[in-house]
């Protein structure tokens, strides 16, 4: 096989990763039973280390009753920070900056010839995953790249609860290039002082007092 077309084997076999991700990393609704079907077939054209991989997660559903499944959903996902979905969390975490990364987002949809959604925000890691599996390759992945550390720091912190979901991000990981010492030091930094904050959102300061006047008494 020439250099060229082990390429683009291998970017079919990542698109199929991205897409059985983004369905595993879905909210487990009443679309559940059918997305899991789909990852079942494509489970089969996988490589032995992705599939094992995302057949943790795709058994996980499979055996967990659907109203549990969900709950554990919405406790990993929506109320733990550590393991948010939303990309820009950990590079912008509540600044004003995250706006503008969000932007970046969907400008990228849009030159590829699609709209964000409208139901969820561009930087949502099912999202970006879905873009990547099924209209722009190259594009997703330079975006699932260019957020690395988040992909790592998410990993690890599903890992560290035992989530079955660890496998998931860590089979898209599989399909990117391996962390650089920069992302690696940038990983640490994150883990130790958390994602960037700052207020936003307040109203402007004003005064309750008057202030005194020049020969007040």
């Amino acid at each position: 096989m020439t250099p060229l077309l082990r390429r683009r084997r291998d970017r079919v076999r990542d698109r199929l990763v991205w897409h059985a991700a983004a369905l595993l990393l879905a909210y487990p609704d009443d679309g559940r039973d059918e997305r899991l079907h789909v990852v079942a077939d494509i489970l089969g054209h996988l490589p032995p280390d992705s599939g094992r991989l995302l057949a943790e997660a795709h058994r996980f559903l499979c055996e967990t009753d659907p109203y549990v499944a969900a709950a554990q959903y919405v406790e990993t996902f929506d109320l733990r920070r550590r393991t948010t979905l939303y990309l820009t969390y950990w590079t912008a975490g509540d600044t004003r900056n995250r706006g503008r990364e969000i932007l970046a987002f969907a400008d990228t949809y849009r030159r590829a010839g699609v709209e964000p959604p409208k139901d969820e925000s561009a930087d949502h890691l099912t999202v970006v995953l879905e873009f990547a599996a099924l209209v722009d390759a190259a594009a997703g992945a330079g975006l699932l790249s260019a957020h690395r550390v988040p992909l790592d720091m998410l990993h690890a912190a599903l890992g560290e609860t035992g989530s079955p979901y660890a496998a998931v991000v860590a089979g898209v990981c599989g399909t990117l290039p391996p962390a650089s010492d920069r992302d690696v030091v940038r990983a640490r930094q994150l883990a130790a002082a958390g994602p960037p904050a700052e207020a936003v959102g307040l109203e402007p300061f004003t005064l309750t007092v008057p202030p005194r006047r020049e020969g007040a008494t």
